[in-house]
């Protein structure tokens, strides 16, 4: 492991321990190495990883979707994908590096694969935009999604950004559109869209690429409409309070399953999915090979409806309106019968008053 987390000083020390056990050069010149003892020390490795990273808070898990050491975009569709085409260019103005596009088989089928893409290194950082996209990488990805759609093509999206570039030029060429437009072009596609967020899920730079079919998080990336430090600085002025913000923001994985805001969780392999890339990929590839043959049997229409009547789910079942139900064929919202009986008092509440005091009056004039 090259970088380490704050809270994983005990692994580092535990691990540089194991490998000077490994060095068979000793301060007495060559020595046995002893099995036993390496052995052992990687077990209580394993118990530390697991006793830690079963209890993350949610900034510590945040640490770790930011982690350097994190699989990328590029890895998984290496290891994934086969055939892949890359594809650029906007049309409009140029190529943006921060996301990788084109067209490759799993399960020989082909399918439209979009990553956003930070890098490795700080070369490949700075000409990816740290996954920062600009606006001529949304009109990239619209023409490309177009295009599936055109050949009924399904859309495989890696989200993995902390937003989107928020430059003076990216405004000038019309960011706020760009965003605006790939998040209606997602949902109006007639063909599966399958979105995981790999790592970070920033803002509207995440959701132009994730209004999908199917959302999927791996155990360790977030969600969430700003970062924890963004929120600490704009509702305490303290950037110091990043782990408060990203409690009360419920920007991880479980917390964004149980508000039903995504549709599964990805588990990661104990100590995240840096520590075994190779595991992480295959789960993922068989995660999208499943979702997609969810959707064999589906109609262009059915598709539709299915993302449309999935978004205007979130948020009804213990938010803004827990007693109404969805019709799927209209998409739209019936209301209970309880419901109605209650909105209907409340509307003619004081006639009904009127109605009632007069038939007391009428009864109590009648009595006596």
């Amino acid at each position: 492991m090259k970088n380490y987390l704050d809270f994983e000083k005990e692994i580092k020390a535990l691990e540089q321990e194991v490998e000077s056990l490994k060095s068979p050069f000793g301060s007495e010149g060559i020595s046995e190495v002893d099995t036993d003892k390496i052995k052992s020390t990687e077990h209580e490795i394993n118990q530390k990883l697991e006793e830690i990273y079963s209890n993350l808070n949610s900034w510590q898990r945040t640490q770790v979707a930011r982690h350097e050491d994190r699989p990328k975009a590029n890895f998984y569709i290496k290891k994934i994908f086969s055939q892949f085409t890359l594809l650029s260019g906007d049309r409009y103005f140029g190529d943006d590096k921060s996301v990788i596009a084109g067209f490759g088989l799993i399960d020989n089928k082909s399918v439209l694969i979009i990553g956003q893409e930070k890098g490795e290194d700080l070369n490949s950082r700075i000409k990816r935009n740290f996954g920062m996209m600009r606006p001529e990488g949304y009109r990239k990805c619209i023409r490309l999604m177009r295009l599936a759609d055109r050949f009924q093509i399904p859309v495989i999206s890696f989200i993995d950004t902390p937003g989107a570039y928020p430059g003076i030029g990216a405004e000038q060429r019309g960011q706020a559109s760009a965003i605006a437009n790939s998040i209606e072009c997602c949902m109006s596609l007639t063909v599966p869209n399958i979105s995981i967020i790999i790592g970070e899920g920033g803002s509207g730079g995440a959701i132009a690429l994730a209004s999908s079919n199917k959302v999927v998080m791996l155990e360790n990336s977030i969600y969430s409409v700003i970062s924890p430090e963004g929120c600490a600085s704009i509702l305490w002025r303290d950037p110091s309070k990043s782990l408060q913000a990203a409690d009360a923001m419920k920007l991880t994985a479980k917390d964004l399953l149980d508000l039903k805001i995504i549709d599964e969780v990805i588990p990661e392999p104990v100590g995240g999915a840096h520590r075994d890339p190779e595991t992480i990929a295959s789960d993922i590839k068989h995660a999208i090979i499943k979702f997609l043959k969810n959707f064999e049997n589906f109609s262009r229409e059915e598709i539709y409806d299915h993302r449309k009547s999935k978004f205007l789910q979130i948020g009804r079942s213990s938010g803004f309106n827990n007693s109404s139900n969805l019709n799927t064929s209209s998409l739209s919202y019936e209301s209970s019968f309880f419901d109605r009986i209650n909105s209907n008092f409340i509307k003619n509440k004081y006639l009904l008053l009127g109605f009632g005091l007069a038939l007391i009056v009428s009864l109590f004039a009648i009595l006596t």
